[in-house]
């Protein structure tokens, strides 16, 4: 019964633990942004709708609501004491075209959200490759110009041991003439 019990445990720890990391995951968390923001937006979209283009519509119709828009097939009859007996049935265009204007109205302004995302991300990634060629040209220099310095440090190195050489050879020269002179004084002597 005791190692039950440790083992359903074991199994609730890993399952939270799943659970934690399922949740933690950039595409939840998106998804959720993602439908919070959509929620947002549909309320901004027919607000737009219904307090602006539906009212000029209205307006533009002498007055008759968009969503009024129908044709009857069938009137609907009232007796007497205003009981229907019989209902109206109708084609309502109205609302059809309402939501055919919704859908018009949310593809547009998803297209320029977009548009607009994609253009940012563009010139974004534009700055990034500027970005990284201006590294690359600034490293690119300084190889450049280390290459030069260490070349000319080389050349000068090898100038300088031309000139020790140089040297070395001008007091061997004047060590000969003196061995030469020394020579001469002792075959004099002789």
């Amino acid at each position: 019964m005791k190692n039950k019990i440790e083992k359903a445990k074991k199994n609730s720890n890993k399952f939270w633990a799943d659970f934690k990391k399922f949740i933690a995951k950039g595409n939840v968390l998106d998804l959720a942004v993602a439908v919070v923001i959509a929620t947002a937006f549909n309320a901004i979209v027919n607000g737009l709708v219904d307090y602006i283009i539906t009212p000029f519509i209205t307006y533009m119709t002498s007055g008759v609501s968009i969503h009024e828009w129908e044709y009857v097939l069938r009137e609907e009859v009232v007796n007497a004491e205003g009981v229907v007996e019989v209902t109206k049935i109708s084609i309502q265009y109205g609302l059809w075209i309402q939501t055919i204007v919704d859908f018009i109205i949310i593809a547009l302004s998803i297209f320029i959200a977009v548009r607009i995302i994609r253009n940012l991300q563009r010139k974004l990634r534009e700055d990034e490759l500027r970005e990284k060629e201006e590294k690359e040209k600034k490293a690119k220099a300084e190889a450049e110009a280390k290459a030069k310095a260490e070349a000319e440090e080389k050349e000068r190195e090898i100038a300088r041991k031309e000139a020790e050489r140089q040297e070395m050879l001008s007091d061997i020269n004047a060590q000969a003439d003196i061995l030469k002179e020394i020579r001469d004084i002792l075959k004099e002597s002789k």
